[in-house]
């Protein structure tokens, strides 16, 4: 099976923001920003050591506190994207 992308990767990099039709997306407004909730890892946490590059780890930290909670969401989030990714592309 054949997994390569059909899509114009460089037509979609050419593409500045107001190239991009936005119609169908409805604003988020006060409302919205005023029930989000930030959404953590609820399973059980194992502490480990990882490299992070400067420029990442100063990024986090100037969003202010819980800069580890907020790197272990961004790794879990990743982690998810990357499963749902391997189930759309699995050989049938």
């Amino acid at each position: 099976m054949n997994n390569t992308s059909k899509t114009d990767w460089a037509r979609i990099d050419a593409m500045t923001d107001d190239d991009i039709d936005t119609s169908d997306i409805p604003p988020l407004d006060d409302a919205f920003f005023a029930k989000a909730k930030l959404r953590m890892p609820q399973s059980a946490v194992s502490q480990v050591t990882v490299p992070i590059d400067a420029e990442t780890l100063n990024w986090f930290q100037a969003q202010g506190e819980g800069a580890e909670q907020h790197m272990a969401a961004a790794l879990k989030i990743y982690a998810e994207s990357q499963k749902q990714a391997a189930l759309l592309h699995r050989p049938t």
